[in-house]
């Protein structure tokens, strides 16, 4: 672990990818069961570059609770990481509230969701390098969010009042950040997966590049996963 990654603890917001449940917004294009396992690749792969970025503990924060039967196939896969629920309110207060009990231990914080693969290892340490010397990072997402907000300060005004899952959240953000006088390093933009023209954004190895050939394909690539279902086409 280097210096600069010194207690910083990776939050991953998770959703359960249950079928109907996740990803709605995709299923136009993937049909139900294929757009939960596009989720669930996304959650396996996010886990992954955040332990393989090692720069401290991992926390997977979840809805539904960690201890809900959904949740069982991933938490016997025995990762190395830590299981916490995201609590009551909307994304803001759940948010507060990781950030609020990591920085209260003494830790700098990175959070994440799971909708990024180009959130990678490397750029997650270039994240947490860049708390060395501002109180706040920001990976801005092109759809006007953000896919990863780093602090080493907290303060409620960061999340309250953000017009949440709009194009304005990131410079909401950021302009929160200016009022408080805090210095913020913004990283260069990246895709999230939430809509079908984000696709395109996929890895090339995951899929083909026929709309109508996800849904196999993301099953093919993730099937060693242990909630995956068989995806038929018509």
């Amino acid at each position: 672990m280097s210096a600069v990654s010194e207690q910083v603890r990776t939050v991953i917001f998770a959703k359960a990818p249950q079928p109907g449940r996740v990803k709605t917004r995709l299923i136009p294009a993937l049909g139900a069961q294929g757009a939960a396992l596009l989720a669930q690749r996304m959650l396996r792969y996010t886990v992954q570059q955040a332990l393989a970025a090692a720069l401290g503990p991992v926390e997977l924060c979840v809805t539904p609770h960690p201890r809900t039967p959904v949740w069982r196939p991933f938490r016997d896969l025995a990762w190395p990481l830590g299981w916490q629920g995201q609590g009551d309110g909307d994304l803001g207060d759940r948010l507060a509230l990781a950030a609020a009990r990591t920085l209260a231990h003494g830790a700098s914080v990175l959070l994440i969701g799971t909708d990024c693969p180009g959130l990678t290892a490397a750029r997650l340490r270039d994240a947490a390098a860049q708390l060395a010397a501002h109180d706040a990072v920001m990976v801005p997402s092109h759809d006007g969010g953000y896919v990863l907000l780093g602090l080493r300060r907290f303060s409620p005004q960061l999340f309250q009042g953000i017009a949440w899952s709009t194009p304005q959240v990131a410079a909401q953000t950021q302009e929160r950040l200016c009022q408080l006088g805090w210095t913020l390093a913004r990283r260069p933009p990246l895709h999230d997966i939430d809509e079908p023209a984000d696709l395109a954004a996929l890895p090339p190895d995951w899929s083909a590049s026929s709309p109508g050939r996800h849904a196999s394909i993301v099953f093919e690539y993730d099937h060693h996963a242990s909630l995956a279902t068989r995806v038929r086409h018509p």
